[in-house]
């Protein structure tokens, strides 16, 4: 019997599991009242409290709602020109037609203006108080009202900074001091300011750049190599800059010199592209880019405002929204999936797909069907019997086992001997594909054939795990070898093919030597093919005893080439038109990204039941040089599943993709391919559109098994995925002891 610490590698020393910031999105919920009125600012005071000037009055926030703010009676009925908070006290002040005031200091500080006069205003922390119209600039101090002139252009927006009033115009920057108006700053097309340290930053229609406070000075040159140049809003929080665009809002990160770990697969070269207007040899600045309904209600940004613990809302013209940082640790994050999952995610035992009947409504959610439920599901029962391995908690081997019977029930659900189904569910309520649904003899159900190698690969993945860490007794451990001896079997008598309840071999159920070796070596399925049969074959011969398995994996490898096949250079493989089969060009399309996350579960099978040391060490080389290839892509299950190995580990990236991993898995629909900011590669096979790989959580959500350099896509968020595309590799690396253990379940 094969034990996985025989084969196990040494961790290479466990982290931590330290708290991390992660940002998430809350939508407000506007009232009825509110659809189709002007929004037209944000403020937000010392308490915290969250401000929305409309056309229709000032509304405030009440946790995810929004409603009118009727709490001073005497103001509720009055509509605002605008309002500000006061520097320094965060009080928040109300600008009429023919007066200002706050209910801060007990309501003392007030003043009567001429009618009509004033639109803005902006107030200092000693309690001065800046006035402006469209270009009639006005102070008050200590009761008077004091005008100072006019600008020569309108304004657009009017500030207080370490105590100096400020006005930005399209054209130019002034300061507002001693009674007189000062021109610090000239340029073109200025539509935002923000200040930080001693300068501000000024954002065009062609990105932003800094000046000096004085004399107004250029601090750093135009950065137009920015996710969106268009800028529509600047806001510094903590001297952090955020801007928001007609495309989202950005923030821009500390500098840094060179790549941050993610470097192009070997051949790929950069595609011309605008350089930074920083000047060659300057630290490239980074950018998160919050876009989409991931994040926003819309996309157009017209204000932004900060909250007390570094939280920024972001208003658009149809909503109010919140990009909140939330702290926390990896086994948080963990639990955080493990309750989602329980909650609304598993059918019969089965990991589920939800489709949303209004997009990102989660209370509409339907569980329905998938192509490749035994696939998805592994994903899910790997994690509770990693779980299960660290902790030893009951609930984990209880949830690994339920789905473990939904996959007994693949086979006994058909009349077919030993042929899997794909899923399976009850008469009348089947989802994807119709044409590949069959009767059941149970007249209550249906199931699903067409079984392929992705579900092949799902069971010796599961089996493997649970007999290697949650089969405890000889009960549990028949179960499973039962499950793997009657799939090989059927694969055996039907000459190495899955064979359909038509007779006719499924189109990717196929192992045959004549059609493995019919592929040449630069299409990667000759390779992927030796590679899934011999790792099921180890794998029924630890399980059952049986000698045919062992028998028939040595005769494959020796006779028919497939140790060889196993051995390929992934960098060998590579477009090979022309060798077509059921009407489809199997050498075109690219990269097989699925074919990743099948060699990836495969390989786990592969190492820990190979016949022998030798063997072993063959299979090593074989995931080294996977794993390689896929080092751009920074996926920590791929890492992990490497390190429990041949023993390689990319940890810095394996830590990156786990905590950047993204809470909200409704997949939204999410464009980057017109960002400025990113170095756009050559076409290539590879499919590896950036020279950098883009955070989880401004991609596109999918599994394990599409390429993560695709820039654009997603499904309206009509759908939504579990977590166990995170709990999986989370466990994993509780298991192989790279991530401490924190807070328990």
């Amino acid at each position: 019997m094969v034990t996985l610490t025989a084969g196990k590698s040494p961790a290479p020393g466990n982290d931590p599991d330290t708290s991390f910031r992660q940002a998430v999105s809350v939508k407000y919920e506007l009232p009825e009242e509110l659809k189709g009125a002007q929004l037209k600012k944000l403020a937000v005071d010392y308490n915290g409290i969250v401000y929305l000037l409309t056309d229709k009055g000032l509304y405030r926030a009440y946790e995810t709602k929004v409603a009118k703010d009727l709490r001073y009676t005497p103001l509720s009925g009055r509509i605002p020109l605008d309002i500000a908070v006061q520097e320094g006290t965060g009080h928040l002040y109300y600008l009429y037609g023919n007066q200002f005031l706050t209910n801060g200091y007990a309501g003392a500080p007030y003043g009567m203006l001429p009618e009509g006069k004033y639109s803005r205003l902006a107030v200092a922390s000693d309690g001065k108080v800046l006035l402006a119209g469209e270009r009639e600039v006005a102070v008050v101090e200590n009761g008077r009202l004091r005008e100072i002139g006019q600008t020569m252009e309108a304004l657009i927006s009017v500030h207080v900074y370490k105590g100096a009033f400020y006005g930005l115009t399209a054209a130019a920057v002034y300061r507002f001091s001693g009674g007189a108006i000062n021109r610090i700053h000239e340029g073109e097309e200025l539509r935002a300011i923000a200040f930080r340290e001693k300068e501000a930053v000024l954002g065009t229609d062609s990105g932003y750049y800094g000046i000096g406070l004085s004399p107004g000075s250029p601090v750093f040159p135009l950065q137009n190599r920015v996710p969106v140049p268009q800028i529509t809003a600047l806001l510094s929080v903590n001297n952090v800059l955020w801007a928001g665009t007609p495309l989202g809002v950005f923030m821009e990160e500390p500098a840094i010199s060179g790549s941050p770990g993610t470097v192009a697969a070997p051949g790929l070269t950069a595609a011309p592209r605008q350089t930074d207007t920083a000047g060659s040899g300057a630290p490239r600045r980074q950018y998160r880019y919050y876009a989409s309904k991931r994040w926003l209600d819309q996309d157009r940004v017209t204000g932004l405002a900060a909250g007390p613990e570094g939280n920024v809302f972001v208003l658009t013209p149809t909503g109010l929204n919140e990009i909140r940082f939330i702290t926390q640790t990896l086994a948080e994050k963990a639990a955080f999936f493990q309750h989602k999952i329980r909650q609304r995610h598993i059918r019969y035992g089965l990991i589920a797909n939800l489709n949303l009947r209004i997009p990102g409504d989660k209370t509409t959610s339907e569980m329905v069907d998938t192509d490749n439920d035994g696939l998805w599901s592994a994903f899910y029962l790997g994690s509770q019997a990693f779980r299960y391995a660290v902790t030893g908690e009951a609930k984990a081997k209880r949830y690994a086992w339920e789905a473990f019977e939904a996959y007994e029930r693949l086979l006994s659900v058909n009349q077919l001997k030993g042929f899997p189904s794909r899923t399976f569910e009850r008469k009348g309520f089947r989802h994807s594909d119709p044409e590949r649904w069959r009767d059941s003899p149970d007249p209550e159900w249906e199931w699903k054939g067409h079984t392929s190698s992705d579900e092949f690969v799902a069971y010796i993945f599961v089996s493997a795990v649970l007999d290697q860490l949650a089969a405890e007794t000889g009960e549990e451990k028949a179960r499973v070898a039962t499950f793997i001896d009657k799939i090989l079997t059927h694969i055996i008598e039907n000459d190495y093919y899955l064979v359909d309840i038509d007779g006719k071999p499924t189109m990717w159920g196929r192992w045959n030597p004549e059609y493995i070796n019919w592929y040449p070596k630069t299409i990667g399925d000759r390779k992927l093919g030796s590679e899934t049969i011999i790792a099921g074959l180890q794998l029924g011969y630890a399980l059952t005893g049986k000698e045919l398995y062992k028998t028939e994996a040595v005769r494959l490898m020796e006779e028919h080439g497939y140790l060889e096949n196993i051995l390929i250079d992934l960098n060998d493989i590579q477009p090979t038109p022309g060798y077509v089969y059921m009407g489809k060009d199997m050498g075109m399309g690219g990269w097989n990204h699925s074919d990743d996350e099948m060699a990836f579960l495969t390989y786990w099978v592969l190492y820990h039941y190979a016949l022998d040391d030798d063997l072993r060490e063959k299979f090593s080389r074989a995931i080294h040089n996977r794993w390689e290839i896929e080092l751009s892509e920074r996926n920590a299950l791929w890492n992990m599943i490497t390190l429990g190995t041949e023993g390689s580990f990319d940890k810095a990236s394996a830590f990156w993709h786990l905590r950047e991993f993204p809470v909200d898995l409704v997949r939204w629909n999410v464009r980057n391919s017109h960002r400025k900011d990113i170095v756009l590669l050559a076409p290539n096979f590879r499919g590896q559109s950036t020279e950098e790989l883009l955070p989880p959580g401004e991609r596109m959500i999918h599994r394990h098994n599409a390429n993560p350099f695709k820039l654009d896509g997603g499904e309206g968020g009509k759908s939504e995925l579990a977590g166990d595309e995170f709990l999986l590799p989370y466990w994993m690396g509780r298991y192989l002891e790279v991530i401490d253990a924190a807070e328990t379940f």
